[in-house]
């Protein structure tokens, strides 16, 4: 029974995944709608908000921009995070693309440190405390292996600023770099595979006990002769 119900909740799973993923498909298809301001920010929740796309304006400070270690379709490298001042007043995180190793400096991509107001449309993203796999942050050593929103935030003295971050889209930047349009949206989804497998060992588990049994009652019967 344990696994027979186990094989179930796997089916239950598999339909709120593939629910998930249509739901992030009509989101990726819509006009983006404006980044949600400090009021909204108690409401969001991935299930509802991941991968909305989003547009917001205002001006970037690249003397404050973050490195995250990134590996991409090109290489690996580093995402740039950039703070911008939104008109509205409020700061959001930017993952303005890709650079590789050797792009990392700020000098050696001058040409797309955009100054003045800017427009940005992208994926809204939530924040990725603490780091990487087996790899933790190390805001004092400025080495960043997740956009950890509030980590870096506070590391890099912005204030209060969005509880999550923007995938910038595939626009190219002066120069080629950063590059953007590099999110990867990817849900796995083995729920049926898994259901498989539960039913299985639950057939199996029936047969057993049904073996056992037969065989307590012949040997039973052979005694008893």
């Amino acid at each position: 029974m344990l696994f027979a119900g186990l094989g179930v909740w796997q089916l239950q799973r598999r339909v709120w995944k593939l629910d998930l993923i249509a739901q992030v498909e009509q989101r990726l298809a819509a006009p983006p709608v404006g980044a949600p301001g400090p009021l909204d920010w108690p409401h969001l929740a991935p299930a509802n908000d991941v991968y909305r796309r989003v547009v917001l304006s205002g001006v970037f400070d690249h003397d404050r921009e973050t490195l995250t270690q990134a590996v991409t379709v090109l290489g690996p490298g580093f995402w740039v995070l950039t703070p911008l001042r939104t008109d509205q007043g409020f700061t959001v995180l930017v993952n303005r693309g890709f650079v590789p190793a050797e792009r990392a400096a700020a000098s050696r991509r001058a040409a797309g440190q955009v100054r003045g107001e800017i427009r940005v449309v992208g994926l809204l993203r939530f924040t990725e405390p603490g780091g990487g796999f087996l790899r933790r942050n190390q805001p004092a050593a400025g080495r960043w292996y997740s956009r950890d929103v509030a980590a870096i935030a506070q590391s890099r003295g912005l204030g209060v600023v969005a509880p999550y971050f923007v995938d910038a889209d595939g626009a190219p930047n002066p120069g080629g770099w950063p590059r953007g349009g590099l999110t990867v949206v990817r849900f796995p989804n083995s729920h049926l595979i898994y259901a498989l497998t539960w039913f299985a060992l639950a057939l199996f588990s029936a047969g057993a006990a049904a073996y056992v049994l037969a065989d307590a009652r012949r040997s039973r019967r052979e005694d008893a002769a």
